[in-house]
């Protein structure tokens, strides 16, 4: 087994255990498991046990399509499924005006949601003119255009107006297969999480244009309830499972990465360009409500730190990662650079440079954000349009109701 790859971590645990009180490097180090047992299997092929794959073998295409709007892990799982269902992904993403009239408005721009499928991991390719049926028509399209051998999507219901399958001509073609729906998480749900978010916000202002003492402030906070539950062979599943070379230059960037978004995505690529591994720091959730308020974050830890493990720039994550950044943190991961973009919340409550340390080393750099979206003005999206959204996410639940509805009452079950 190599372990020389990932003793920059192993070093990190036995020598500086007062530096990882907050630090979970579950990611890296169940990583080594999978460099083992891919070492093994390679062996059984090498004694003949097992047969290698054929080279000359035509490489399975497949497609899967969605609005990702507001991506969220559970669409990153969605594609990961999928792709490990054929050898190339191809991923449809269904145009502003097709959503519009199907669903209602987007929160994303097609621009924005480009940004965001193109850049995981499992991602080869993107169409950006797809329905949101599928036609025979586009079904041909994607046969004989795109050489796509089967149809994915997961196993909710996708419905158009009239109440019909959208996938009705790709399931009659026998190329249709399906995934598991990764539970706990919705667009739907996230919407809600906002709303909520924002209205705490709100709540929080009147009562410090009052003489309200702190405790009487700490009750505007609402506990934003998710449904995910962690696991360890989920954080996994995401993991690059490599640690980094000997000589790699590693580049160290920290957020809160609440509501991952373009603006993410576009920073995360420059940082990456820096060096040779990219190693992100996802505060805590108590540390980003101590920085920005008790509305924040929108998304929970480890639903921010799968959204950033499925980005393709990401080598590895720190998750729990502290607000400043020490000595002991710098030489403990090896970081060559810490950089940080322009384009970031405000920390309201901050005395101190959570910088200062890597700018006295002469290893700080400060990034051009390529994009100005921040997850606060993804939020005020919401809520500007917040009937529309109200309204689109009770056509959803009341479309659903509906198929399931007929599907219990055709199957008797």
């Amino acid at each position: 087994m190599d372990y020389d790859s990932n003793s920059w971590i192993w070093e990190g645990v036995y020598n500086h255990p007062h530096v990882l009180g907050g630090l979970m490097v579950t990611a890296a180090l169940l990583g080594l498991s999978t460099s083992y047992f891919g070492g093994m299997s390679s062996s059984w092929s090498n004694l003949g046990i097992f047969p290698k794959k054929r080279s000359c073998k035509r490489r399975v295409r497949v497609y899967m399509d969605g609005c990702f709007d507001l991506m969220h892990y559970g669409h990153a799982n969605a594609l990961r499924q999928a792709k490990a269902l054929g050898d190339e992904l191809v991923v449809g993403l269904v145009s502003d005006e097709e959503i519009l009239a199907n669903k209602g408005p987007p929160v994303l721009s097609m621009e924005e949601r480009l940004t965001l499928v193109s850049g995981l991991k499992w991602v080869d390719e993107v169409i950006t003119d797809a329905p949101y049926a599928i036609t025979e028509e586009f079904l041909n399209r994607l046969f004989y255009e795109y050489n796509i051998d089967y149809v994915i999507h997961g196993d909710d219901p996708c419905l158009l107006p009239d109440g019909t399958d959208a996938y009705a001509a790709a399931k009659k073609a026998g190329r249709y297969k399906q995934i598991k729906r990764t539970e706990g998480v919705s667009s739907t749900d996230i919407v809600g999480r906002i709303m909520s978010s924002l209205k705490d916000q709100k709540a929080h202002e009147d009562i410090n244009g009052t003489d309200a003492k702190p405790q009487e402030e700490s009750k505007t906070k609402v506990s934003h309830l998710s449904q995910f539950l962690p696991t360890s062979r989920r954080i996994v599943q995401f993991s690059n499972g490599k640690g980094p070379g000997p000589d790699a230059r590693i580049v160290y960037i920290d957020g809160a990465f609440d509501l991952f978004h373009a603006g993410h995505v576009e920073i995360l690529k420059k940082a990456r360009q820096l060096g040779d591994f990219l190693l992100v720091g996802i505060h805590s959730d108590e540390t980003v409500s101590s920085q920005r308020g008790n509305h924040f974050p929108i998304m929970h830890l480890h639903e921010r730190s799968l959204s950033v493990l499925a980005c393709g720039y990401v080598d590895e994550v720190i998750i729990g990662a502290p607000w400043e950044i020490t000595k002991d943190m710098i030489t403990t991961f090896n970081i060559s650079a810490v950089v940080h973009g322009t384009v970031a919340e405000k920390s309201l409550y901050s005395e101190r440079d959570p910088y200062e340390v890597p700018k006295s080393m002469g290893i700080f750099h400060l990034l051009e954000s390529p994009k100005d979206i921040t997850t606060t003005s993804v939020a005020q999206r919401i809520m500007a349009n917040h009937e529309a959204y109200v309204k689109r996410n009770a056509k959803k639940a009341q479309s659903e109701k509906k198929y399931y509805e007929q599907k219990t009452y055709v199957t008797g079950d």
